[in-house]
């Protein structure tokens, strides 16, 4: 046995070219299912991840998927306020750490407007409970000089292109009706945020009192572009859209729902912002499921190359294997010759895809990261990329199998009479 593996080693030497370009096909392969596999993956854990270190949503009762669409996404409009007493009625409550709430309705060039405060910048955590960073300037200063401040958001600094001093207009609601320009309340920009990923991107950041500044002629009737004055240093916000509250410890989390969800002086809505993304991810998560078809297609085209290769050297090496059999091999040995060949193959093919996949993960996952809010996990392998590599093993010796039962039912006369 040990003569005939030589005898394959040096018949697989003197075939290096295809076997390499084999190589290359089965390294492509795992390369694509291993990625592909860690995007489908991690889309889904940075979706989730668009608010982390979050424990609970507050908003006005009705669905939770609404409310982590408005209150996270920056989509739709609730069906109500809450009221500023109720959110400092929640945030005095022993078990909670902090409560941040954030004001919405309003818009800039179809960017969305928040009202909040400074706990904002400090608590608001995405991706793998990382902190909101400057890339330029500083959040919006202290009450009253900070009041028409506005720190944006990196996609609105880049696609506007705006810098510290620049003057910007909100407008009321989308803005798409005319008169709706807050004309005589303009802001000026005195930061912008690094890219995230997420919906802050997208967004204008303004202090809670301007969003009250702003519309303090609204119970009056007048048009957003005509302004009253208002006192900076008294103005005191009366509701909001959503809070987002942290715990001082992850078990009170039920206790404080229960109290929100029950609570007497107006209908509120508590949410665990993981389980309110895992439902709407069960609604927009196409993209997950056409990645996993993907992948599976990958895995077939990858089998179906992997035999049509192997069986295509066959019909080459016909005579080389009656050879073989010729100088004394047995048929089950020209059986494992060819299946320990195949393996091999796809082994060393799977090692180069794996190399590849890992290098890629460290090199583009910052990109990812801060371009699309993808968080790649290099240290995370889990399960699953163990089961990609030991099903494209299993693939490989199965592939091997079809070529190499045809040589083992091949006579020692057909594969020595000579080709008409």
């Amino acid at each position: 046995m040990s003569a005939n593996l030589v005898l394959a080693l040096r018949s697989a030497w003197s075939r290096r070219f295809v076997l390499a370009l084999t190589v290359a096909s089965i390294a492509l392969a795992a390369f694509l299912l291993l990625s592909l596999e860690r995007l489908r993956a991690d889309m889904r854990a940075s979706f989730g991840a668009a608010v982390s270190g979050t424990d609970l949503v507050v908003g006005a009762r009705g669905g939770s998927v609404p409310l982590m669409l408005y209150a996270v996404f920056r989509i739709g409009a609730p069906t109500n306020n809450v009221g500023m007493a109720s959110l400092r009625a929640i945030e005095a409550l022993p078990q909670v750490a902090w409560l941040v709430p954030i004001a919405l309705g309003d818009s800039h060039r179809g960017f969305p407007v928040v009202g909040t405060g400074d706990g904002y910048f400090e608590h608001f955590r995405h991706g793998d409970r990382q902190p909101l960073a400057l890339a330029t300037g500083r959040v919006f200063g202290a009450m009253p000089g900070g009041l028409y401040e506005a720190v944006v958001g990196a996609e609105v600094a880049s696609k506007l292109g705006y810098r510290e001093g620049q003057r910007i207009v909100l407008s009321h609601g989308d803005g798409a009706l005319p008169g709706n320009d807050h004309a005589q309340q303009p802001f000026t920009v005195v930061g912008a945020l690094a890219r995230t990923g997420t919906p802050v991107d997208r967004s204008v950041h303004i202090r809670l009192e301007a969003m009250e500044a702003l519309h303090a002629g609204s119970a009056f009737g007048l048009p957003a572009s005509m302004a009253l004055p208002v006192d900076a240093a008294s103005l005191q916000p009366r509701s909001a859209t959503a809070a987002l509250v942290g715990l001082k410890q992850r078990a009170a989390v039920f206790s404080v729902q229960r109290f929100v969800n029950n609570y007497r002086a107006e209908p509120l809505l508590a949410v665990l912002p993981g389980v309110a993304l895992d439902e709407l991810w069960e609604l927009v998560g196409g993209a997950e499921r056409a990645l996993a078809v993907a992948s599976a297609l990958v895995a077939l085209v990858s089998l179906a190359g992997m035999v049509a290769v192997i069986a295509a050297g066959l019909d080459a090496r016909r005579r080389e294997l009656a050879i073989l059999r010729a100088v004394g091999a047995a048929p089950r040995d020209v059986l494992a010759l060819l299946l320990a060949e195949g393996l091999a193959v796809t082994a060393v093919g799977v090692v180069l895809g794996l190399v590849a996949h890992l290098v890629a993960l460290a090199a583009l996952g910052p990109w990812l990261q801060g371009r699309y809010g993808v968080t790649l996990g290099l240290a995370e392998a889990g399960a699953t990329p163990l089961a990609i590599v030991a099903s494209m093993l299993a693939a490989g010796l199965l592939a091997s199998l079809v070529p190499a039962w045809r040589a083992y039912r091949l006579s020692l006369a057909d594969g020595l009479a000579p080709a008409i």
